[in-house]
């Protein structure tokens, strides 16, 4: 029976849940979700959850912050010139915006406050400094 170990491309379904039972993504009604495990390309403690399951099997995995999205860092929140802000963009407290490095790199955001003339944004993941369970089968293994 294959089993899931590094460099082997898996295919799972999962449910991941808040540990107050709040889904906040799924792959039911979709695709499994397909990744090489090994590769980095998918949170530490999940890969690690998957690791070494068989065909069929399934697991639940409880992962605190640093084997998920890590701990939520003060640093990447920030006020930002409201005047800064394109014309068309009137910001308002939970708004969801994209921004850029300098070099060019997308970073999502979340607006916090609004200010006269500043707002406050939150670059941090939106699950970071959260512990997260995952509902996991293994549904092919190649």
């Amino acid at each position: 029976m294959s089993k899931a170990e590094n460099g082997k491309k898996v295919k799972v379904h999962y449910t991941g849940k808040l540990t107050d039972g709040t889904v906040f993504d799924s792959s039911e009604g979709r695709e499994p979700l397909e990744f090489v495990l090994g590769q980095g390309s998918m949170i530490k403690g999940f890969e690690n959850a998957v690791m070494g399951l068989g065909l069929g099997d399934k697991t639940s995995a409880t992962l605190k912050p640093g084997e998920a999205y890590g701990e939520r860092n003060n640093d990447l929140i920030f006020n930002f010139a409201k005047e800064k802000f394109p014309e068309d963009i009137n910001p308002e407290v939970g708004m969801k915006l994209n921004m850029q490095t300098a070099q060019g790199q997308p970073v999502p955001v979340e607006v916090k406050e609004v200010a006269d003339d500043h707002v406050v944004l939150d670059a941090n993941h939106p699950l970071a400094g959260k512990e997260l369970v995952f509902d996991i089968e293994l549904v092919a293994v190649d």
